[in-house]
C-alpha cells in the first residue's frame, strides 16, 4: 500500500506507527485523555507497542481494513485519527493529547480524512460512536454533518465501568 499523507491548513496526517511509541503511549495511558474510549487507557507500554505493531502491519497491506493516521502539528505528534472499514462503511475515530484540546485539531483532522476518503477512495457512508457524556466528540460529529441515528446503553471504558449511553452518528454522501 502506498503510504498516504494528508495536509490541512495546520496539520499533517501521516501513517501512525511504531515511530510514535512514546507520544502515543503518553495519551493512551492517561485516564483523563481516554476516559470516554472503549479500549483505553492502556495498562502498560506493551499494549501500545502491540497496537502500533498492528497499525504498521495494516499499512503494509495492499488493501488495508483500517487506516490509522498520526496527527502532526508542526513537527509535534499530537494525536491520531482513524477510519475502519466494515462492509464499505467507514467508522471514524480520533484522539488528541489533552495538552492540545480546544484548538479544533480533532475536527480538522476528521474533516480532512472524510474528504480524502470521499474523493480518493469513493467512500460514501461514514459512522462514528461516542459516549453521551463526551460532548466534544459529538459536537465534532455534528460539525462534520453527521446525524445522530441511535442511542443505547452499555458503553464501558476499559478501566471504569460507566453505565452511560452510546451515540451513533452517520453521514451518507450522495454521489
Amino acid at each position: 500500500m502506498k503510504k498516504i499523507e494528508i495536509l490541512t491548513k495546520r496539520l499533517r496526517l501521516k501513517p501512525l506507527g511504531s515511530e510514535y511509541l512514546q507520544t502515543v503511549n503518553d495519551y493512551a495511558m492517561d485516564y483523563e485523555n481516554t476516559k470516554y474510549m472503549c479500549r483505553l487507557p492502556n495498562d502498560n507500554i506493551e499494549e501500545t507497542v502491540n497496537f502500533l505493531r498492528n497499525a504498521d502491519a495494516e499499512w503494509e497491506k495492499e488493501k488495508p481494513e483500517y487506516y490509522e493516521f498520526a496527527i502532526l502539528y508542526g513537527n509535534k505528534h499530537i494525536g491520531a485519527v482513524s477510519i475502519y472499514f466494515e462492509e464499505g462503511i467507514g467508522e471514524l475515530g480520533w484522539i488528541v493529547n489533552k495538552k492540545y484540546w480546544r484548538n479544533g485539531f480533532a475536527y480538522e483532522a476528521a474533516d480532512a480524512l472524510v474528504h480524502f476518503f470521499i474523493h480518493n477512495m469513493g467512500t460514501t457512508h461514514f459512522i462514528a460512536y461516542c459516549d453521551t457524556e463526551n460532548v466534544a466528540s459529538y459536537k465534532i460529529m455534528e460539525k462534520l454533518g453527521m446525524v445522530r441515528t441511535g442511542e443505547w446503553g452499555g458503553r464501558r471504558n476499559k478501566s471504569a465501568l460507566q453505565d452511560t449511553c452510546e451515540y451513533q452518528y452517520e453521514l451518507i454522501v450522495s454521489r
